[in-house]
């Protein structure tokens, strides 16, 4: 299965200030193997909740987003509900976390870690 050879509608971007969030979190954790995961899971308040891992190791149906200088993972099933989508790192006065902006969901929960298509 090819790395990044899909169209562009099955790709998922990764902001500048995303990657240098899990270089961060590389450093933090002396390991420049780690790669952020992106997975989608039923449930939250909207039907589908985004859960972010750090991992370094790739699976079987994984696609790697290679992207200033990090990998996202994200697999075969999450990707047809994150194609598209730009993950970034917002760092508010409320505190900091990673977001999606998800052209497929139709709706978001106001913390915006769940959505609906």
């Amino acid at each position: 299965m090819p790395d990044d050879a899909a169209s562009p509608a099955r790709e998922v971007f990764l902001s500048e200030s995303a990657a240098r969030r899990i270089r961060e979190l590389r450093a933090a954790e002396g390991n420049d193997a780690l790669m952020l995961r992106l997975a989608v899971s039923g449930g939250g308040c909207s039907g589908f909740s985004y859960n972010f891992s750090l991992d370094a190791a790739r699976k079987d149906d994984d696609r790697a987003f290679d992207r200033h200088g990090v990998t996202l993972l994200v697999d075969e099933t999450s990707l047809d509900l994150l194609a598209g989508s730009t993950i970034d790192y917002v760092e508010e006065m409320i505190g900091s976390a990673f977001a999606v902006k998800n052209p497929n969901a139709a709706s978001t929960c106001g913390c915006g870690s769940s959505f609906s298509v």
